[in-house]
């Protein structure tokens, strides 16, 4: 299955975060935050059940990129 991995910085490590589900991770590099990320995921699609997964999933999430002007 494919998702979703919004990847930033947190002080001096790194946050992941899969909106599709709402499940975050971290570590100290962006590596580390996506592989951390990603085990997690494999944990909670091994324990919960298929009304949960049902419960977390949203399927319409757009990711784009605005223009603002600003000053």
């Amino acid at each position: 299955m494919k998702l979703l991995s919004i990847i930033e910085r947190e002080g001096d490590g790194y946050v992941s975060w899969c909106p599709q589900l709402d499940i975050a991770s971290q570590g100290d590099s962006i590596e580390q935050a996506r592989d951390n990320l990603q085990e997690a995921l494999t944990i909670f699609f091994e324990i919960a059940s298929d009304d949960e997964v049902q419960h977390r999933r949203r399927e319409d999430i757009f990711v784009t990129q605005l223009e603002v002007a600003v000053g």
